[in-house]
């Protein structure tokens, strides 16, 4: 009896490998839905759209770009987290919902770190602080002394409660005590719009999004939060030189399958995406916005989350932020 209990599992075991091996080599047969957590027109909207044509071109199937905005990505990652673990539902996310929510929220609809599978990170990018190219601020310093000064402090926008934007400007304000009052939206590009009519008295966001409003005048960039000015914005001194030593903090984008896809769908879906992103009009179109391409395989993406994560786990703790 026992034997044949085994022949029986060690059967069933191998029709599963050959399963999931026939249906790697035949990945993919039907579209894709890429599920955005945030709004059109923000950054990471904006990264899905520039690789699209060129996804679509390496898989040989239709890239449905799926907006879902909301509970900054939270209901993204339910969404995906809840679809068949096949390869044909993505989720392209960013430190928000794929690292900085399970610490933020008093509860969250599924925890990241288990629901999902690593397919590859796609790019990081250092933030700028901008305000409107009418506004009296000058200079990072000017702000945080107007913030000081104005009763209730200065506003500002981000793509959602825990998004990077919140958390770079969180960190600000806990490193210098300016008082500094957070407007979260569903996605940068709506926190843009209200910033250029003057609704918003700053905003730290993406140079995917900043640059183009910078190029046209209609934004004025302070500082940059990366550690190193960006070669685009040369004479913009980063935050540390404008006056709060240390400071660093970027965004990345990034793409995850549902936890239990087989290991040969990602690792052809990570192949695509890194191809993709090599390819001269996408990595022009990326570096005119501001954003680093990075590509990277599965593994390390994994563990470049992990490390995050213990690293927001810890910034959290000392900010004290939360969302209810």
């Amino acid at each position: 009896m026992r034997i044949r209990w085994l022949r029986a599992l060690l059967s069933t075991a191998s029709l599963a490998l050959i399963s999931a091996g026939g249906h790697a080599a035949d990945f993919p047969t039907k579209p894709i839905r890429l599920v955005v957590g945030f709004a059109p027109g923000g950054a990471s909207d904006i990264v899905a759209r520039v690789l699209q044509p060129e996804l679509q071109k390496r898989l040989g199937q239709p890239i449905v770009i799926d907006n879902r905005p909301g509970a900054n990505g939270n209901i993204a990652n339910d969404v995906v987290a809840r679809a068949e673990p096949d390869g044909y539902t993505l989720l392209l996310g960013n430190p928000g919902p794929l690292v900085f929510n399970p610490f933020l929220y008093k509860q969250v609809p599924v925890d990241p770190a288990k629901a999902f599978a690593a397919v590859t990170q796609l790019t990081e990018s250092p933030m700028v602080i901008v305000v409107p190219a009418n506004s009296p601020l000058r200079s990072l310093s000017d702000l945080i002394a107007r913030a000081k000064a104005k009763p209730g402090g200065l506003s500002y926008g981000s793509a959602g409660n825990g998004s990077s934007m919140h958390l770079a400007a969180a960190t600000l304000q806990m490193r210098t005590g300016a008082p500094l009052v957070h407007v979260p939206y569903k996605g940068s590009g709506p926190a843009i719009t209200d910033l250029l009519a003057g609704q918003l008295d700053f905003m730290p966001d993406s140079r995917s999004t900043t640059m183009p409003f910078v190029r046209d005048g209609r934004l004025r960039p302070l500082a940059v939060t990366s550690d190193r000015r960006v070669t685009d914005l040369p004479d913009v001194p980063t935050v540390a030189e404008a006056g709060v030593p240390g400071f660093k903090v970027t965004t990345w984008l990034g793409v995850v399958a549902p936890a239990g896809t087989p290991q040969p769908v990602v690792q052809r879906l990570s192949e695509a995406f890194a191809d993709a992103l090599k390819q001269p009009a996408v990595k022009t179109r990326l570096d005119e916005l501001g954003t680093y391409t990075v590509g990277s395989t599965p593994e390390a993406f994994t563990k470049a989350m992990d490390r995050e994560r213990q690293e927001a786990r810890e910034l959290v703790q000392k900010t004290g932020m939360s969302i209810e």
